[in-house]
């Protein structure tokens, strides 16, 4: 029951990355991947709130929203290629930029959902 609540999760989480992402950079004339910045940031938020939340969740809820949906939205792979290819084309400031937001706001708000719901 469990793996089909992460599929379940996984089969929204993909697709709305990748409708936000298009909505984000489709506003944005830029080199810099602002739809893979504002969907990490928004999925360790919440990733942080359901771990705060721990055993107060019923029973699959963090397999169906953190594992599967969370997992699919969120994209470790995508902010890796999109800062080589930044510092392909030799964007060196849009790379570390990309960087230290991703990593710096990904823990923040991570660590503010957790306290907020612990």
């Amino acid at each position: 029951m469990t793996e089909l609540l992460v599929v379940l999760g996984a089969a929204v989480g993909a697709p709305l990355r990748y409708l936000l992402d298009r909505a984000v950079q489709s506003r944005h004339d830029t080199a810099f991947p602002w739809g893979t910045v504002l969907i990490n940031v928004i999925g360790s938020f919440v990733l942080g709130v359901l771990v705060g939340l721990g055993s107060a969740l019923p029973g699959g809820l963090l397999a169906l929203l953190g594992t599967g949906l969370c997992g699919a939205f969120t994209t470790f792979s995508t902010f890796s290629y999109e800062t080589v290819r930044l510092l392909e084309s030799r964007s060196y400031f849009y790379a570390l930029l990309n960087v230290l937001i991703s990593a710096g706001a990904g823990l923040g708000v991570a660590l503010l959902g957790y306290s907020l719901a612990a």
